[in-house]
C-alpha cells in the first residue's frame, strides 16, 4: 500500500535515494542528469559536503525558535549577507519557506505600505500575461498563466495584466528591439491611465520569465522604462526572482543586468539550493522605514519564518557560490551550453527559438519554423518530451501553453552551477534524442 498524494494521482514516480553532483539516483540505481535543477532549485547539485556539514552543525546548536520570540544567528548572518550582496539596495530581509510565500509577503507588505503612507485607495496590482508567481491565491492572481488560474479564477482578486516582453513572438517585422521594448513597457502607462494610477499598488514581473514562457529575458531598456513609469506614478516595483535569481542568470540578482533596483525583490529556489525550504522578500528602506515609523508591525506571518536550519543551509549555499566562483562558471558554462544548443538545433524544423541567460535557458517548439505555428495542444508535446527525456536519464522542465496558456510548447533548462563541458554535451545529446522521438510521427 502507498499513501503519498503525488502531483499526478495516476502515476507512482520512481523513488530517489541519492544525489551526486548534477545527478540524481533512483532506487534501482538509474542515474539522471538534473538539467533543470528540479524546478531551477538545485544550484549546487546534490550532496555538497559544505552545505551538509553546515546543516549538521546548526542542528547540534538549535533547530527551531519561533520568530514571535527570537531571531537566530543564521538568520541574522544570512540577512547581512544578502543586504551586502545587493550593494545595500535593500534595508531588511523577510524570510519565508518558499517562493509563493515570498510573493504573498511582498503583496501584503506593498498594500500595508500604502496604508501606513496614508494612501488607502491603492488596492490594485498589475502583472503580466504568461507570468507565473506561485500557487497560493494571491500569487496566482497576480500571475498571468491562464491554465494554472482557470479552475481557481472565482477565488482570485481582480488584477490587471499587460503583455509580457516576448520579442520572439511580439516584435514586429522591421521593429528594433529598443522600439519594441518601449512599446511593450508603455502598455503599463496605458493601463494606468485606464484604471487610474492613484489606485495601483505595484507592478510585478519576472526579470527573466521562467516556467510559463521558457527563459524569456526582456529586451534592453524595457525594465528601465518600467521603472520610470512606476516612479512617476508613485507605484512600487516588485520583481520576482524566485526562479531567475541567486546567480541563475550569471549575476547574483537578475535585476542587476537591467540597470534598475526594485522596491521589493522575492528570492527562493537557488537561495537554499534545495537543501532546505527557504525563500525571502527583500525590502527597500522606504518601505521598511514607513512601516517601522507607523504601526511598526507587519500584519503577516508563518510558523517557519526565518527557520534556523533553513537559514544556515542557505548561508552555506551562498558562501559556496562565492568561494567556488560559481557565478563565473554560470556565465562560462551558460554561454557554452547556449552555443551548443543553438548549434545543435539551428536547422531543426521543430525548434523555433533557443534563448535565455546564464544557466537559465529555453527552447520553444514549433510545428513550422517559418510561420512559428504551434503543435495542437491535444498532442501534449511537452509531456511527450518530458517522458522521453526521463527515459533517457535526463530531467528537464517542459511546459505547454507557452503563448496563451493553451497553445505552444517549450523546454526549460536550469542545470546546477557546477556543470562542466561534458555535462553540457550530455544534456544537449539527450535532449535532442528526446525531442526527435517526441515529434516523430506527429
Amino acid at each position: 500500500m502507498k499513501h503519498v498524494f503525488h502531483r499526478d494521482a495516476r502515476i507512482e514516480p520512481p523513488i530517489a535515494v541519492a544525489g551526486e553532483g548534477p545527478y540524481l539516483i533512483d532506487c534501482e540505481g538509474k542515474r539522471y542528469i538534473d538539467a533543470s535543477g528540479g524546478a531551477a532549485v538545485s544550484c549546487l547539485g546534490h550532496g555538497h559536503r559544505a552545505v551538509i556539514e553546515a546543516m549538521k552543525a546548526q542542528a547540534d546548536k538549535l533547530a527551531y525558535a519561533h520568530t514571535a520570540f527570537f531571531s537566530s544567528e543564521p538568520a541574522e548572518a544570512l540577512a547581512d549577507f544578502l543586504i551586502k550582496a545587493s550593494g545595500n539596495a535593500f534595508e531588511r530581509v523577510y524570510f519565508v519557506s518558499g517562493g509563493s510565500e515570498g510573493i504573498e509577503a511582498a503583496l501584503k507588505l506593498a498594500r500595508q505600505y500604502f496604508l501606513e503612507a496614508g494612501e488607502p485607495q491603492r488596492n490594485l496590482f498589475i502583472g503580466r500575461r504568461q507570468s507565473y508567481h506561485g500557487n497560493t491565491l494571491g500569487a496566482l492572481a497576480v500571475g498571468g498563466n491562464m491554465w494554472r488560474r482557470q479552475q481557481f479564477a472565482p477565488l482570485l482578486m481582480d488584477v490587471e495584466h499587460i503583455a509580457p516582453c516576448y520579442a520572439y513572438r511580439d516584435c514586429k517585422e522591421g521593429e528594433s528591439e529598443a522600439d519594441y521594448g518601449l512599446r511593450a513597457a508603455n502598455e503599463l502607462e496605458e493601463t494606468l491611465q485606464r484604471v487610474g494610477p492613484q489606485r495601483v499598488i505595484a507592478f510585478i514581473a519576472e526579470p527573466v520569465v521562467g516556467a510559463t514562457l521558457g527563459a524569456v529575458p526582456a529586451v534592453p531598456g524595457y525594465f528601465k522604462r518600467i521603472r520610470e513609469i512606476c516612479d512617476r506614478h508613485g507605484i512600487l516595483l516588485i520583481l520576482d526572482e524566485v526562479m531567475c535569481g541567486m546567480g541563475r542568470t550569471g549575476t547574483l540578482f537578475a535585476y542587476e543586468q537591467e540597470g534598475i533596483t526594485p522596491d521589493l525583490c522575492v528570492i527562493a529556489k537557488g537561495l537554499g539550493g534545495g537543501y532546505q525550504p527557504i525563500g525571502a522578500t527583500l525590502v527597500s528602506k522606504k518601505i521598511f522605514n514607513t512601516v517601522q515609523g507607523g504601526s511598526g508591525f507587519f500584519q503577516h506571518g508563518h510558523t517557519y519564518l526565518g527557520h534556523p536550519m533553513a537559514c544556515a543551509a542557505a548561508l552555506a549555499v551562498q558562501h559556496t557560490i562565492e568561494s567556488e566562483r560559481l557565478l563565473e562558471n554560470v556565465r562560462v558554462q551558460g554561454n557554452a551550453l547556449l552555443s551548443r544548443l543553438q548549434g545543435c538545433f539551428a536547422g531543426h524544423p521543430n525548434v523555433g527559438d533557443v534563448r535565455g541567460r546564464g544557466l537559465f535557458l529555453g527552447l520553444e517548439l514549433v510545428k513550422d519554423r517559418a510561420t512559428k505555428s504551434t503543435f495542437e495542444p491535444a498532442l501534449k508535446l511537452h509531456a511527450r518530451i518530458k517522458r522521453e527525456a526521463f527515459t533517457r536519464g535526463l530531467i528537464c522542465y517542459p511546459m505547454g501553453g507557452t503563448i496563451d496558456g493553451k497553445h505552444g510548447d517549450h523546454v526549460l533548462l536550469a542545470p546546477p552551477y557546477i556543470i562542466n563541458e561534458a555535462h553540457a554535451a550530455e544534456i544537449t545529446d539527450k535532449l535532442l534524442d528526446a525531442i526527435q522521438a517526441s515529434v516523430a510521427g506527429v
